[in-house]
C-alpha cells in the first residue's frame, strides 16, 4: 500500500514537472515568434522601406523591356539558342515569342527564351529515361533567375515581362512570386519593374489569386491538388500553393487555363502514384496540347490563348517606359 502511494506521488511529480516544461516551452516559442513592436511613431500602415534609388539613364546595350520566355515540357533543351529557339519548332511559346521579336526591335524588348531540359519522367514507366520533373524545373528556375539577376545588376531601368506555358508557367510563376515576396532575384522594393506575368496552364494555379482570363475553370493546379503527398513519388515534388502568392503584383499576372486541362484544372486526387502517371501523360493530352487552337479555350471574340497572350504582351511592352540610355 505504501509502495503504491509512493509511486502515485512520484507519478504526480513527474506529470507536474512535465506540465511546467510544456508551459515553459510554449512561453519561449511565443516569445520567439511574436511580432517585434513597431518603433515609436510608426503605425501598422507605415513602412520604413525607402523608394528605390535609380539613375537617370542606363547603359546603351540595355533593352527597355526584358521578355523572359519559359517553354513547356518537351519544348526546350538545355543547349537551345535563347534568341532563336529550335529544340521544338512546334513549341507553343515560340508562337508568342517569334511574333514579339518581329514586332519590336531588340532595343525595345530583348526576347530571351530560357533554355532548360523541359522534361518530365513518368515514374510509372521504368523504361522512361528522361530527367525527372524536380531536376528539370530546378534547372529552368536557376537559369531564369541568373538572367534576371544579371540584367537587373547591369540595367537598372529595364522592365520585366515573364511568359510561360505548362512546366514553364510553373517556373515563371514561381520566379514572379519569389520577387514579389522579396525572395529574389529582384528585390520586392523594385517590384514595379515587373510589368507583367503571363501564364498558360500553370500547374500551381489558384483561381482568383491573379487576373484569370475568361473563360476560367474552378479547378486548381496539379501541384496544389497533390500537395498533400509532397515528395511521396521520387523525382516529383508537388509544391502546393505559392507561399505569399503574387502579393502586390497579382494584378499584373494573367493566367489562362482551359476547362478539363488536368495540369491547371485539377480536382483533389487521392491516389498519388496513379495520378502522377496521369499528369505526366496529361502534358500531351488533347486539351493541354490545343492552346494554339480555339477548340478548348477561346475568348468571346474567338481569340486563342496564343493570340490573346501575344496581344496582351505586345500591349504591355508598348506601354512600358522608355528609359534614357548613356
Amino acid at each position: 500500500m505504501l509502495r503504491k502511494r509512493k509511486w502515485g506521488k512520484l507519478l504526480l511529480i513527474v506529470l507536474a514537472l512535465g506540465l511546467v516544461a510544456l508551459l515553459l516551452i510554449g512561453f519561449l516559442i511565443f516569445q520567439w515568434l511574436k511580432p517585434t513592436p513597431a518603433p515609436p511613431g510608426l503605425g501598422p500602415e507605415t513602412t520604413t522601406t525607402a523608394p528605390p534609388s535609380r539613375p537617370n539613364a542606363q547603359p546603351a546595350d540595355c533593352p527597355d523591356v526584358l521578355t523572359l520566355v519559359f517553354p513547356g515540357t518537351w519544348e526546350s533543351s538545355a543547349n537551345d539558342d535563347p534568341y532563336a529557339p529550335h529544340a521544338n519548332k512546334n513549341s507553343l511559346m515560340l508562337k508568342v515569342s517569334s511574333q514579339l521579336q518581329e514586332k519590336f526591335p531588340r532595343s525595345r524588348t530583348e526576347v530571351y527564351t530560357v533554355p532548360y531540359k523541359a522534361q518530365f519522367r513518368n515514374p510509372t514507366n521504368l523504361a522512361d529515361r528522361q530527367a525527372d520533373y524536380n531536376d528539370s524545373r530546378k534547372q529552368g528556375t536557376a537559369r531564369g533567375s541568373i538572367k534576371l539577376k544579371k540584367t537587373y545588376e547591369h540595367c537598372p531601368l529595364t522592365r520585366y515581362l515573364l511568359l510561360g506555358f505548362s512546366q514553364g508557367a510553373v517556373i515563371a510563376g514561381d520566379l514572379a512570386s519569389n520577387m514579389a515576396n522579396d525572395r529574389g532575384p529582384i528585390p520586392a522594393a523594385d517590384q514595379d519593374l515587373i510589368i507583367g506575368v503571363g501564364l498558360i496552364a500553370d500547374g500551381r494555379r489558384e483561381p482568383g489569386q491573379q487576373s484569370d482570363v475568361m473563360p476560367s475553370p474552378p479547378g486548381v493546379g496539379a501541384e496544389i491538388a497533390l500537395a498533400g503527398f509532397g515528395s511521396l513519388v521520387p523525382g516529383i515534388r508537388m509544391s502546393g500553393p505559392r507561399v505569399g502568392g503574387f502579393a502586390e503584383i497579382s494584378n499584373r499576372v494573367r493566367s489562362i487555363c482551359a476547362p478539363g486541362d488536368l495540369i491547371c484544372d485539377s480536382p483533389t486526387i487521392r491516389d498519388p502514384l496513379k495520378a502522377i502517371g496521369q499528369l505526366a501523360n496529361a502534358a500531351g493530352n488533347p486539351v493541354h496540347a490545343m492552346y494554339a487552337t480555339p477548340r478548348y479555350w477561346k475568348t468571346k471574340g474567338g481569340r486563342t490563348a496564343v493570340q490573346w497572350m501575344t496581344d496582351w504582351a505586345s500591349t504591355t511592352i508598348k506601354g512600358a517606359p522608355h528609359p534614357a540610355h548613356n
